[in-house]
């Protein structure tokens, strides 16, 4: 008969200790069994309410309404990533440096994660891209040429045709309900062969006439291997080659990986000497601060 008031003893320190874990509400501002060191007062992304448990009630700090708050918003104008570098394969010697592959001191960057791209969404900066974006600075390479085919066929091939021909499902006879208001680009045109890169570039940043934007679709290096993929289509249909050993198709547009590997003794020789004044100059800089 005396084990009763033990179990009256446990059953009211289990009724404490939950108690003790009550969470805020009103002017209470609630118990913790060992807090998470803190609650934070910014907002969770794409959740449109308040954590109870995870953040205070901040709904009435703001006069933005919480669902633009939690949902994606654009970076900061003219800040990048950290741990990002916009940088192409075209320049060698820095891209050794900043990998990591000329330098024991050299800390790995991750490239190209994050390009700013410096046109306008308007006609004239659409001619201008198209004018100065001459080449593709990711070379030609067969595992470059297989992904963009991927891409394409993802993205582009519904409205273009899986052969760039403008004939995809939405315009096809195959389709009984194709009403597409405009006729998909035809990169088998002579138009489409003699444009530079920066025409089809801009087109997926912005978009065209229908056509949306696709630049938050495609990262900056699938950008660029969706057209390596439509180059060789292109030179495909005029029985002219563009892969990874030669491009007889549009030489200033891409440049095949068989050259840029011939090249590659005489640019990693300059990537450790690029990195040795960059050791030198940091030492200089480091014994001045002692003077």
């Amino acid at each position: 008969m005396r084990t009763i008031p033990y179990f009256a003893i446990l059953g009211i320190a289990v009724v404490v200790a939950l108690q003790s874990c009550s969470p805020a509400g009103g002017d209470n501002p609630g118990h913790e069994y060992m807090p998470d060191m803190g609650h934070p007062i910014t907002y969770e992304a794409n959740v449109y309410d308040d954590y109870s448990y995870n953040s205070w009630n901040t709904a009435e700090r703001s006069v933005v309404d919480r669902k633009t708050l939690s949902g994606l918003n654009h970076p900061v104008k003219g800040t990048i990533p950290r741990g990002y570098v916009g940088m192409t394969p075209d320049d060698e010697v820095k891209m050794m440096l900043m990998t990591g592959q000329s330098s024991n001191s050299a800390i790995r960057t991750t490239v190209n994660g994050s390009v700013p791209f410096y046109y306008k969404d308007n006609e004239d900066e659409r001619l201008r891209a198209t004018k100065e974006i001459v080449g593709n600075p990711f070379p030609i390479t067969k595992v470059g040429l297989q992904k963009g085919k991927e891409l394409f066929n993802i993205y582009c091939s519904v409205c273009h045709g899986e052969k760039g021909d403008g004939q995809g499902y939405l315009v096809s006879e195959e389709n009984p309900n194709a009403k597409y208001p405009a006729q998909p680009a035809n990169f088998m045109q002579d138009q489409f062969y003699t444009s530079n890169n920066g025409r089809y570039y801009f087109a997926i940043m912005y978009g065209k006439n229908v056509m949306q934007a696709h630049a938050d679709k495609l990262s900056y290096e699938e950008r660029w291997q969706v057209i390596h993929y439509i180059r060789s289509m292109q030179a495909k249909a005029k029985t002219l080659q563009y892969d990874e050993n030669q491009n007889t198709f549009f030489p200033a547009a891409g440049t095949p990986y068989a050259v840029v590997a011939a090249k590659k003794p005489s640019v990693a020789t300059a990537a450790v000497t690029e990195a040795k004044k960059e050791e030198h100059s940091a030492e200089a800089h480091h014994e001045a601060g002692h003077h």
